[in-house]
């Protein structure tokens, strides 16, 4: 098994042959994103592989960056400025800044401009009836404006499609022979939720990757057969679960966001092996610092989640948020004469002024290299030489009256307490006492910084699983492949609601089952989005019991959402009438999963470092530590680890500080704790 996770600086890919597991990290290319995971999959030899799981951020830095093809966008006549108002919510940090702008805006840069949003005359009302019907006459000829626009892709969100496609439906046939083959969208297909903005940027969403992906997957697919590759071709999605390529694309929405999603993945598997079922999950990169959280084995699920703020698309996603901290962060001046880190990153070119490669501004891993935690000889494998005096040349050059010693001291405390301050956010988010809670540090930057935050944090340990630098992609060798349907009716659950119910988790089931092989190994779960009748927000996830849908398990789905609820909120309002709103079928076929071989203990020689060195401008001494290096390849289970020390494996380097002590697990995870 083969599985790649392309990161915006590095495209990591893992195998797993015969119990062991191999590894190679390829810097990304933004011009041809298909080219490094190619290389890598050479390196790792694909032709014996069965299976190619494949997580990429390519289509959401495509969003990002708004390198993105010309689509058109059709509604309901009123409403073509859905997309520029969202939900019409602003963050918290803006709340009293006149100046804020969504960024997805007219007045910013927005993902269809608004000559290029077309209104159609017709409307269908709330329960599918048809007030005024699909006007093809003047909808022809608002589609002859975006034909002469040149656009190579339509998105299609009538209001209340989602109870009656007729007229979307039927615009589609009409975008064929106005427009021509283009990607076209519905949303009565891609998202047939209710909530009419989510599901109009969705369908937006998901015509964008439909001609992103396509010529990306294309490439993909005929480079891995040119290197003898058979197998099957996976994407994993937002919750870092597995479609086959070709379902995947067609709804490609679900996998804009799914390189992250599997680190969180991979730790609730590993996590499961070593007795750990509660992780806040850290995964430190070149840009970024992904914070994620596992409670009782299980990642925590969203029903949507954010491109950017306001900018939602309906899929089901591992509850992930970011922060701009990473090995690529630039260290700067304020305004004031501080220090700042991030959030702005030098990402892969020209990256960090250690690499030599034209970056002259310091980093996080400029930091690290000056304080003599990164060894320049073995970085990211021996891959990439890094110079130190390009490293001191760039703190140098900053305009400050700080001394070189401060500045690269207070560079490094400000990139961990930014670490630590959102690991800390992100645990009082979800509700959870951190002192609970283990950090796993993942990422290949996580194990230089994370132990760090555990004076700051107080979590119980920081573990650093084995091969840290490509965790996220030996995830997608953790995940099951999983496929997912949804439908939303507003039914007040009571008896009378049952065949309705009923209904529509047979059709859902029986939609999933003709993509299935025969005899395939599934189990099927089904679960619902409810809410107290009179509110504007739902409860997810409320379990739904199988076989048919009657007074019996209406009673019993009351029952499961007032335990939800109240699991959730700490209140319990049982005197109230429950209403459902989205009702979901997941079918999770028997996948083969990654299993990590045991190590043997030591026997009769002692552990020994390999050297020593010191770690300038730490703490508040002038003469540096001195700290004992370590392979890790060298390790054995039970070793201990007395701070500072340095346990370098290539690909990631991981810092046990002064006050700390490592010892090593079963499978040859650092379990760092004060001592």
């Amino acid at each position: 098994m083969i599985a790649v996770d392309v990161g915006g600086t590095f495209t990591d890919v893992v195998a797993l042959q015969d119990g062991e597991i191999r590894t190679a990290k390829v810097s990304t290319s933004y011009t041809e994103v298909y080219g490094p995971v190619l290389e890598g999959a050479a390196t790792l030899g694909v032709e014996n592989a069965e299976v190619f799981n494949h997580a990429s951020t390519h289509g959401l830095n495509a969003v990002i960056t708004r390198r993105l093809p010309k689509i058109g966008f059709l509604t309901t006549e009123g409403h073509r400025d859905i997309l520029d108002m969202g939900r019409v919510w602003r963050p918290a940090s803006a709340i009293l800044d006149p100046r804020w702008r969504r960024s997805f805006g007219d007045a910013a840069r927005p993902l269809v401009e608004r000559y290029l949003r077309r209104g159609i005359s017709e409307r269908i009302t709330a329960d599918g009836g048809v007030l005024f019907a699909l006007d093809e006459a003047q909808a022809r000829a608002e589609l002859e404006v975006l034909r002469r626009c040149g656009v190579t892709g339509v998105a299609i969100c009538l209001i209340n499609a989602y109870v009656n496609p007729a007229h979307e439906l039927r615009l589609r046939e009409l975008v064929r022979e106005v427009v021509g083959d283009v990607p076209c969208s519905i949303s009565s297909e891609v998202s047939p939720l209710a909530k009419e903005y989510a599901r109009a940027s969705t369908t937006v969403v998901d015509t964008l990757m439909k001609i992103i992906y396509s010529d990306y997957t294309a490439k993909l697919e005929k480079g891995l057969a040119d290197l003898g590759f058979t197998g099957q071709l996976n994407f994993a999605d937002c919750a870092a679960t597995l479609v086959p390529s070709d379902r995947a694309m067609e709804q490609p929405f679900r996998i804009v966001f799914s390189g992250p999603a599997a680190g969180t993945v991979a730790c609730a598997h590993f996590g499961a092996l070593i007795g750990e079922r509660d992780l806040l999950c850290a995964d430190v990169g070149g840009t970024s610092c992904d914070i994620s959280v596992v409670t009782a084995g299980e990642p925590f699920v969203n029903t949507t989640f954010e491109l950017e703020h306001d900018l939602v698309v309906n899929a089901l996603a591992n509850d992930i948020s970011s922060i701009g901290a990473g090995g690529g962060s630039i260290v700067a001046i304020g305004s004031a004469g501080e220090v700042k880190v991030g959030p702005d990153s030098s990402g892969a070119d020209p990256g960090p002024a250690c690499y030599g490669r034209g970056g002259t501004q310091p980093t996080t891993t400029d930091t690290c290299l000056m304080i003599g935690i990164i060894d320049p000889e073995r970085f990211a494998g021996g891959k990439v030489d890094l110079d130190s005096a390009l490293a001191k040349q760039a703190f140098e050059s900053l305009d400050s009256e700080f001394t070189l010693a401060q500045r690269v001291r207070y560079a490094y405390e400000m990139a961990v307490n930014n670490m630590a301050e959102g690991v800390f956010n992100i645990a009082i988010k979800n509700g959870v006492d951190p002192r609970d809670y283990s950090l796993v540090a993942y990422g290949a930057a996580g194990p230089m910084l994370l132990p760090a935050v555990l004076d700051t944090v107080h979590c119980k340990q920081v573990i650093v699983p084995p091969n840290p630098g490509l965790f996220s992609a030996l995830g997608l060798l953790s995940a099951d492949q999983v496929f997912t349907v949804n439908r939303s009716a507003y039914l007040v659950l009571t008896p009378e609601a049952a065949p309705k119910i009923d209904a529509l988790f047979t059709e859902m089931e029986a939609r999933l089952r003709e993509g299935l092989d025969v005899g395939a190994r599934v189990t099927f779960h089904r679960s619902m989005d409810a809410h107290l009748v009179g509110q504007s927000w739902e409860t997810p996830f409320v379990p739904v019991p199988d076989g048919t849908i009657d007074d019996t398990a209406i009673a019993t789905m009351i029952g499961a959402f007032h335990d939800t609820y109240e699991g959730r909120s700490g209140n319990r309002f049982e005197m109230l009438p429950v209403e459902g709103v989205t009702f979901r079928v997941r079918a999770v076929l028997d996948t083969p999963k990654v299993t990590y071989p045991e190590l043997p203990v030591r026997g009769d020689e002692p552990l020994r470092p390999v050297r020593t060195t010191v770690l300038r401008y730490l703490g508040d001494g002038e003469t540096g530590q001195e700290a004992a290096v370590y392979d890790r390849a060298a390790l054995r289970a039970d070793d201990v680890l007395e701070g500072p020390a340095i346990v370098d494996e290539g690909l990631s380097t991981t810092h046990v500080g002064a006050g700390q002590r490592a010892s090593v697990g079963r499978y040859g995870e650092l379990i760092i704790r004060r001592k």
